[in-house]
């Protein structure tokens, strides 16, 4: 094993990715929450007229947070749906964000909510040029189709999620439920793209 190799496997055993050393940006964390009540929706819409809510066409409201700046989806069973954060800590912390506008709005939130964490959206950088004709034919779980998109779709069983890879080495990867999975997926990528000789210099 070349010291290069082994540096690698030491920070993976230590449980820390190198996630400088591929550019990984959080892009999006979706999460839902339950407050455990029901939620009179016109209410929320009277208090709060900056909301949007046509239940007509929708029968959920959306509420726009400021810090930190997602939307919330609130549904009357009390059920919520996060979107637009940049980590599961700004995810989370919308969630007692948006309890604590509805209180100080005279609405009664009895329930201490839970989050899930639902899909960590990354998008990363391997740095090397990818030949993604050879990188279909080499990995398992891939479609590429470059005259319908010009990104290789990979699956990747664990951790499970799903990766748009671009002939430039940049990628998306999505379907994470947390935000060390999809950096160990970007890691196990680039891993399995160099022991197969797929990886060249820009």
């Amino acid at each position: 094993m070349s010291l290069t190799s082994l540096a690698h496997a030491t920070i993976l055993d230590r449980g820390q990715l190198p996630k400088d050393q591929f550019n990984i940006n959080i892009q999006n964390v979706v999460a839902s929450a339950n407050l455990h009540q029901n939620i009179d929706l016109e209410s929320i819409a009277r208090t709060f007229p900056t909301v949007q809510y046509k239940p007509d066409q929708f029968p959920g409201l959306i509420y726009r947070l400021k810090k930190p700046n997602v939307a919330v989806l609130i549904f009357s069973t009390g059920k919520l749906i996060i979107a637009g954060a940049k980590s599961e800590k700004r995810a989370t912390r919308a969630v007692s964000k948006l309890v604590e506008e509805l209180k100080a709005g005279g609405l009664v939130i009895l329930g201490k909510p839970d989050v899930t964490i639902r899909n960590v959206v990354a998008s990363a950088d391997l740095g090397d040029r990818i030949d993604l004709e050879d990188a279909a034919n080499s990995l398992t779980g891939t479609i590429y189709e470059p005259d319908q998109f010009p990104g290789l779709i990979y699956r990747i069983k664990e951790p499970k999620v799903v990766m748009l890879i671009f002939t430039s080495g940049k990628l998306v990867c999505a379907g994470a439920s947390h935000e060390v999975d999809a950096e160990r997926a970007v890691s196990k990528l680039h891993d399995a793209l160099a022991s197969r000789g797929l990886l060249h210099t820009r």
